[in-house]
């Protein structure tokens, strides 16, 4: 670089920019440079004057002014820098080796212990409740009387279809009389005949009532709801209490959707979780499937039969993991969820370790996602180590250095 200044005989001097005196140079106009474009061998300037006309300086002093920085770049040029080769460095990574055996399926879904018989219990005629004895959550022993309706009641309608009964026969015999006589016609007397049967079988029928008035419990278990109060009228049917009948166990009932519930049969095994139990996942079979989804939210009710167990209670809340068994196809593999990236609609990309510890790129279709694993089919075979960690600093062909392989 050339660098100019003024001395006190008012003629230009400089110095270049490696340290080298130049001689001065006077110049009548300013002198303006502008380092446009450069390289190391070469630069350009341009040389300004005012608008007062032409330089009155000779030629030969201008060409040693246009010179002088062409001369200083050949003194003081720098040798180019050499470019140091730039050395990779191996990313450290966690693999999983991929085997046919790894592939686990299991279906995970919540459900609840139910009591496997839950019986509604009501009357078989309308009336007016006497009496509950019991209250929601009480252990009643077989044969225990539930409820009952008002007795009085139950005896009035009994008493009425006695005296109905009665009128009927008596009507009926005056009739008899009178068709042996010839008075009345055949129709009238079979009309009379109809009345008494009908008569009779209100009698039974009140009879019926009035030995069913009285609820009694069919097993022992738990009263799980109560749904009628003293003074309350109730019609014929209507359950008054639902029992929980102890001597028939426990069951888990599970909600499966369709595409899940079409893998599973009668007699697989799960492990059950209850936290509320305690002691830990309890082991369990199916031991029964819906045949009809349920219309409102599509899924299937499965049921395993529960061990006997104290603390077990209706209602209480668990987890059921259903082991399948292990495909037998060889195409379908399973990998950690974090060894998969760039993935698109049922397709990914996984990094495999090749022999060179260099990593190169898979292309695979996911099959199956679940909460940690994903199988997936083609681009990998069992034995190939797949990267798990650190894929977002890897690129194909970057060298690792494995310092974990999950099995």
């Amino acid at each position: 670089m050339l660098r100019l200044t003024t001395g006190c005989n008012g003629h230009l001097s400089g110095e270049m920019g490696c340290g080298h005196p130049v001689e001065a140079v006077e110049l009548e106009k300013s002198v303006a440079y502008q380092d446009a474009i450069s390289s190391k061998r070469a630069f350009a300037y341009q040389v300004v004057y005012s608008s007062a006309g032409e330089s009155k300086l000779p030629t030969s002093k201008r060409f040693l002014i246009g010179l002088l920085p062409i001369v200083a770049l050949a003194g003081c040029g720098e040798a180019p820098d050499s470019k140091k080769a730039a050395v990779e460095t191996a990313q450290v990574v966690r693999v999983f080796t991929v085997e046919k055996e790894s592939l686990q399926r299991e279906i995970s879904a919540v459900g609840t212990v139910r009591y496997r018989r839950e019986t509604p219990l009501g009357f078989t005629t309308p009336g007016k409740v006497a009496v509950v004895r019991f209250e929601e959550g009480d252990f009643v022993k077989r044969g225990a009387l539930l409820s009952a309706l008002d007795a009085p009641t139950v005896g009035a309608d009994v008493s009425v279809s006695v005296a109905e009964r009665d009128r009927a026969r008596a009507e009926f015999d005056r009739v008899r009389s009178l068709y042996a006589d010839g008075w009345i016609t055949k129709a009238r007397f079979e009309s009379a005949d109809a009345a008494v049967k009908a008569a009779d079988a209100r009698v039974r029928q009140a009879g019926f009532a009035r030995s069913t008035a009285q609820l009694y419990a069919p097993s022992s278990g738990v009263v799980l709801q109560r749904n009628v109060q003293p003074g309350q009228v109730i019609a014929a049917g209507m359950p008054a209490l639902i029992l929980g009948e102890a001597d028939d166990g426990f069951v888990f009932r599970v909600p499966i959707v369709d595409r899940d519930a079409s893998k599973l049969r009668v007699g697989m095994t799960a492990d059950i979780m209850i936290e509320s139990a305690g002691e830990g996942p309890v082991s369990a079979t199916i031991s029964e499937i819906d045949g009809r989804a349920n219309e409102a939210t599509g899924a299937f009710t499965v049921q395993f039969r529960l061990p006997s167990r104290a603390n077990l209670r209706s209602g209480q809340i668990g987890t059921a993991n259903i082991k399948l068994p292990a495909l037998e196809s060889g195409d379908l593999l399973q990998i950690p969820a974090t060894a998969l990236f760039g993935v698109r609609t049922g397709e990914g990309l996984v990094y495999v370790v090749a022999k060179n510890n260099r990593v190169e790129t898979r292309n695979v279709a996911i099959e199956r996602v679940s909460d940690t694993f994903v199988t997936v089919s083609g681009g990998i075979k069992p034995g190939d180590k797949v990267v798990t960690s650190g894929l977002e600093k890897l690129r194909t062909g970057s060298p690792v250095r494995i310092i974990a392989t999950q099995p």
